[in-house]
């Protein structure tokens, strides 16, 4: 039986540094984000539900979606929210569960990295979460600099999201990434030799 690992975090918390660093010891992860992209490419399943629901002012010349006006539509109406967390959730559940099922006959252990693992309940999926934690402050900062936006813009994308104190308490490990990237690494091999610092209070 696999054993089955959920990572998560927030925007720009630095779960990208440990996943890369997981596939990079050969582990198997499984990415929300990416197969959220792949499922919004022309013919994919979530663009033709949101052209269908937006239409074509969504869309770039070239038939691809217009991303930056996507998020800007969604994050912007709580109904949208709403809406997307519904529909295009159902969606991706369908299409993450299938892919767990498949791993699960290959591996005896895979990571999935979640970004909404808490909010859309799939903690039920693992065996263990694991939580990529830094302050709101960090948060921010990073955040802005990496995206290019502005402390308002910025602070809408974390209220789509619970705030990290919460999930902290679901979390099975939480990996601290307030310090530097050698310092959070450390704490995801400590966890793959079996180590038991980092077990939740």
């Amino acid at each position: 039986m696999a054993k089955i690992i959920g990572i998560t975090g927030g925007i720009a918390s630095g779960k990208s540094t440990v996943t890369e660093f997981l596939r990079g010891n050969g582990f198997e992860v499984v990415d929300a984000d990416t197969l959220v992209h792949q499922l919004q490419k022309p013919g994919g399943r979530l663009y033709q539900v949101l052209v269908e629901h937006f239409g074509e002012k969504i869309l770039l010349e070239n038939g691809e979606l217009n991303r930056p006006l996507l998020a800007s539509l969604i994050f912007s109406n709580s109904e949208e929210q709403e809406w997307s967390k519904e529909i295009q959730g159902q969606i991706i559940r369908e299409e993450l569960g299938s892919l767990r099922d498949k791993l699960s006959k290959t591996e005896d252990l895979f990571f999935m990295d979640i970004p909404l693992l808490f909010e859309q309940e799939y903690a039920s999926w693992f065996d263990e979460t694991w939580l990529v934690y830094v302050s709101r402050d960090t948060q921010l900062d990073r955040l802005m600099k990496r995206d290019y936006l502005t402390i308002e813009d910025a602070q809408a994308r974390l209220a789509s999201q619970w705030p990290l104190e919460e999930k902290k308490r679901l979390a099975s490990h939480i990996l601290d990434n307030n310090g530097s990237r050698e310092q959070l690494l450390s704490q995801v091999a400590s966890l793959l030799q079996g180590g038991d610092t980092l077990e939740r209070d």
